[in-house]
Parts: C-alpha cells; structure tokens; sequence
C-alpha cells in the first residue's frame, strides 16, 4: 500500500471529514452516504452510487457486486457506520472491488466514532 497523496483523494477526504464534523457518530451507513453525496457535489466531484461490476471465474459470470461510491471513474469510496476499529474483512473488501473494477485507489470510511476514520488502499 502506497502512503502517497493525490488532490483527488485528498478532496474526497475533506468531504468525508466535512460529513463527520456536522453529523458526527451514531447515524446509519446510508445517511452518511446521503450527506457525502451533497458534500462532494458542493466540492464539484462527480460519482456513481452502488455502481455493478460483474465477477467472473474462468470467464464465466459467478456474480456481480454493488460499490457504495465510485468518484471520477477513478476512485471507490466504500462506507461504514461501526463503532471501534474497522474489521481486517472490510479492508480485503475494497482490495476486492479494486481488483474487480480494474481501478487502483480505495477510501474505506468509518463515521461510526468519535473521529473519522479513513483508510486509503491502493491495489
């Protein structure tokens, strides 16, 4: 995983912080994803919302998966409300999407404590 930092990123996260600092924990995963929808509209981002990519074993079709945000075609923004550390499980979660979707920066979001917590995974 890569620390490197690009503009586009670094927008989307002052959205998410944005998000966080005027609604706080406690709320569920799609009000937030409501909230930050406006937030990077206001920031002039564009996105896709539960954007399909199909999976495919052996180059048959087994499935496909639901990205809770995609921005600019380049970066998956995947969503979560817990309280306390965020799960390894989640983390392997966006790897996946990364993998499936052929894109290579991921932001794993927790709102669910007191900070916001953001993870950027690159595949």
């Amino acid at each position: 995983m890569s620390e490197n930092k690009d503009p586009l990123t670094e927008r989307i996260i002052a959205c998410c912080f944005k998000v966080h600092s005027e609604l706080g924990p406690g709320f569920n995963e799609r009000l937030y994803q409501n909230a930050l929808k406006i937030a990077l509209k206001e920031a002039g981002l564009r996105y896709e919302i539960e954007k399909e990519f199909i999976v495919c074993f052996e180059g048959k079709k087994i499935g496909s998966l639901r990205l809770d945000l995609v921005i600019d075609d380049s970066i998956i923004v995947e969503i979560k409300a817990l309280v306390g550390n965020v799960p390894e499980v989640f983390k392997y979660q966006v790897l996946s999407y990364l993998k499936v979707s052929g894109l290579h920066t991921g932001l794993l979001v927790n709102f669910g404590n007191k900070s916001c917590q953001i993870k950027r995974l690159v595949f």
